[in-house]
């Protein structure tokens, strides 16, 4: 047990949900706007969320909070 608390990063808070299962979802970058720049297969690829697993999740959850 660490001998302090983390206060929760607020704008990785907004950016991040965490799933049932443990999971991280997230919103592609890249994905607001000028989209006729992109190619139709690099704008398939940006629909929908992300799934993040592994190290990088278990770093972004602590700063959540979880």
């Amino acid at each position: 047990m660490p001998k302090f608390k983390l206060k929760t990063h607020k704008g990785i808070k907004k950016r991040f949900k965490l799933t049932a299962k443990g999971k991280l979802r997230y919103k592609h970058p890249g994905s607001g706007h000028l989209m006729n720049s992109k190619n139709a297969k690099r704008r398939r690829r940006l629909t929908g969320p992300g799934a993040l697993t592994g190290v990088y999740a278990e770093n972004i959850k602590r700063y959540i909070g979880k």
